[in-house]
């Protein structure tokens, strides 16, 4: 396969040299700034290797790909190289440019390790092709894990008086709350009203996509303003919090100030939601009724399509 617009092959040099390195540049854009280009970042790495004395075999870009996505083309496609040991040690400008986090190029760098590749960064004391320079690595890794672990330490201790005082533990209340000055939910009449609704119209119709449907057609939105799904729908259906049953790290106790609705209800609203699983029973077809509904909607949305491409 040719990769010659996003992966270069350079020419050899006259003599061999005992590191073949591979550069792997990454944007997460195409209007990345000056100093972050694709073209800068190689440009850079070439020249550190030619001040180390090492030959540049390979070169691998990936443009207006996510840091977060490993399945990157060019990054997958030098892994690979990497495997058959079609070179010494892979060199990038800095290490966000080259996978994810520190705990993920510490993963990576153990995976590259058996195929003898090292990991060297032009901008940051990263540098695996000694054993000084891995002895390094992994302390910086290990201070790095030392530090995820305090965070989520304090995370869940600041979770644990939250819940302490039945309090909500972020910025987004479920649909018919708000959260008051304390930090704990409090009841919003009015949507709590179409929480009600929505507990009571699935009981009527039992099926999820045709409650989201009679939202839809009434002109309600999600809290978020989106229309509404079968899975919105769901959740809502599912959400213990709408009988006051609240439950937050280890923490679980019946808030009456937090009811909007009867538990009974909320039970009965289950048992239909699981009537297949307990009975075993076939679930239905859809009715004919929404059948031609969906289809008049799919048609619709292809002639509109044909008019938009006309």
């Amino acid at each position: 396969m040719d990769h010659l617009s996003e992966r270069d092959r350079l020419p050899d040099d006259d003599g061999p040299s005992e590191v073949r390195a591979a550069v792997y540049a990454r944007t997460s854009s195409t209007q990345q700034s000056f100093g972050h280009s694709l073209d800068e970042q190689v440009r850079l790495s070439i020249e550190r290797c030619h001040t180390l004395g090492w030959e540049v075999v390979f070169i691998y870009r990936d443009e207006a790909e996510s840091g977060k996505d490993p399945d990157r083309p060019m990054f997958q496609s030098m892994l690979s190289a990497a495997e058959m040991q079609a070179f010494n040690v892979i060199v990038f400008w800095k290490l966000d440019r080259f996978s994810r986090s520190l705990m993920h190029a510490v993963q990576l760098e153990s995976e590259l390790r058996q195929s003898h590749v090292g990991l060297y960064s032009i901008t940051e004391q990263i540098d695996t092709t000694s054993a000084a320079g891995r002895f390094n690595f992994r302390n910086i890794a290990s201070a790095a894990e030392f530090e995820r672990d305090m965070i989520r330490q304090r995370t869940r201790m600041g979770l644990h008086a939250l819940a302490a005082e039945n309090k909500w533990p972020n910025d987004n209340p479920p649909l018919g709350y708000s959260i008051d000055c304390d930090g704990r939910l409090q009841i919003v009449e009015k949507d709590a009203e179409l929480v009600r609704k929505i507990f009571s119209q699935y009981l009527e119709v039992r099926s999820m996509p045709e409650v989201a449907e009679w939202l839809n057609q009434s002109g309600s939105a999600t809290r978020e303003n989106n229309p509404w799904t079968p899975r919105a729908v769901g959740d809502i259906l599912r959400n213990k919090i709408y009988y006051g049953y609240y439950e937050l790290e280890g923490v679980s106790e019946l808030v009456p100030e937090y009811r909007i609705l009867d538990q009974d209800l909320f039970n009965e609203v289950k048992r239909v939601r699981h009537r297949y699983k307990s009975t075993g029973a076939v679930k239905g077809s859809m009715p004919t009724t929404r059948k031609g509904q969906t289809m008049d909607r799919m048609y619709q949305s292809y002639c509109d399509y044909l008019r938009e491409n006309d």
